[in-house]
């Protein structure tokens, strides 16, 4: 089976807010998805078919304007990588 490769682009994710818009438009995600972090580790570890490959490009710019915030989602979707062997997250 082939590797779905969602990409996210890292200028345009300057907020959480930003990040829930661009990873709802980006990923097949359900319509009732909560826009919060646990809503999206439950969404990536049970609604979103792979094998895939979620890789942020760019992810300095979206660090250095997001500050904590950014370091909360990495920490979300380290663990969604960890706890499902078919999704790999790459930052660059």
């Amino acid at each position: 089976m082939p590797v779905k490769r969602y990409v996210l682009d890292g200028q345009a994710i300057q907020s959480l807010d930003s990040f829930y818009q661009l990873i709802a438009k980006v990923l097949p995600l359900p319509d009732y998805f909560g826009r919060n972090l646990d809503a999206l580790a439950d969404v990536l570890t049970t609604d979103l078919d792979g094998p895939c490959e979620i890789l942020w490009e760019q992810s300095a710019v979206s660090k250095e304007a997001m500050k904590r915030d950014f370091q909360r989602i990495r920490t979300v979707l380290k663990r969604v990588g960890q706890e499902r062997e078919d999704i790999k997250i790459v930052f660059r």
